[in-house]
């Protein structure tokens, strides 16, 4: 069941009653799904206008994909995607809240102090970068912590887990300690589906998804049209729509406090319908 989280955003406690659709910006060539990808400020800013008409609640923009095989990039590339990227969506929305998604801690004080970001969202959850917790600490804002292993390139190859809910459970623990202890105390869970996780594994994680409940944070999950949904139903990620809608769907039925997507208006609409049958 969702439980009502607050966030301090901009210095400004903010109270969130119901589940929030987190619209996906990609200023990157190489993303795993094509339709993600914006490189031109008129392709950005037509996506981004495009996710807040729909109703997105936050945007989470990257500029670093993570899928496997994809090339490198170094720190001035990434900030300089960013810079872009967000000049063009602060042009568009100055209110709407901003998670940049990077590993880098220089990255992250760059967005926050730089380009009008409003928090993190780091895929290795502090393991590719040892400064990061200490520049989240010193940035004062969000942070969404996921579980990974290793890189992104060796990710797949690190699949061996005890129990795969107990051992992501207890990983985040540990380093939402380490957080707390450096005085982050607005942290945001993502249980990492697709990262260094099998096909059988992921479903795991979806069935015991209320069990991160016991670590105190708002819980992210993002399935959007990842290899969860291709590879079960064997489609490309083009025709992954409807699987990702009903894996969102039993994700906000065991307490999902962000559904993090490529498609807001389907999600807002899948979201007004799930609230719908559950109101009381």
């Amino acid at each position: 069941m969702f439980r009502p989280f607050s966030l301090n955003i901009r210095q400004t406690l903010r109270f969130y009653d119901r589940p929030q659709i987190m619209g996906i910006i990609n200023v990157t060539p190489d993303s795993f799904y094509e339709g993600s990808r914006t490189m031109a400020r008129q392709a950005i800013a037509a996506r981004i206008s495009k996710m807040i008409a729909d109703g997105a609640d936050f945007i989470d923009m990257g500029a670093y994909s993570s899928r496997p095989g994809a090339s490198e990039v170094s720190t001035q590339e990434e900030i300089d995607r960013l810079k872009l990227g967000m000049e063009v969506l602060r042009d568009i929305d100055r209110e709407i809240p901003v998670s940049v998604d990077t590993f880098r801690a220089k990255v992250a004080r760059v967005a926050i102090e730089e380009l009008g970001a409003d928090m993190i969202n780091d895929i290795s959850g502090g393991d590719l970068d040892g400064d990061m917790f200490d520049a989240v600490a010193g940035l004062h804002v969000p942070y969404i912590l996921m579980h990974m292993r290793g890189t992104p390139v060796t990710m797949q190859t690190l699949v061996e887990y005890k129990d795969v809910t107990a051992d992501v459970v207890a990983d985040l623990s540990k380093k939402l300690r380490e957080l707390r202890l450096r005085g982050v105390s607005d942290v945001i869970v993502d249980p990492g589906f697709g990262f260094s996780k099998t096909l059988e594994q992921n479903y795991e994680l979806m069935r015991n998804l209320d069990v991160f409940d016991s670590l105190g944070c708002p819980v992210l999950v993002g399935v959007s049209r990842k290899s969860m949904v291709t590879k079960l139903l064997d489609v490309p990620a083009s025709d992954a729509l409807a699987g990702t809608i009903a894996l969102n769907v039993v994700a906000l039925g065991t307490g999902a406090a962000f559904l993090r997507v490529h498609d807001v208006k389907e999600a807002v609409q899948a979201l007004n319908i799930f609230n719908m049958c559950t109101k009381k």
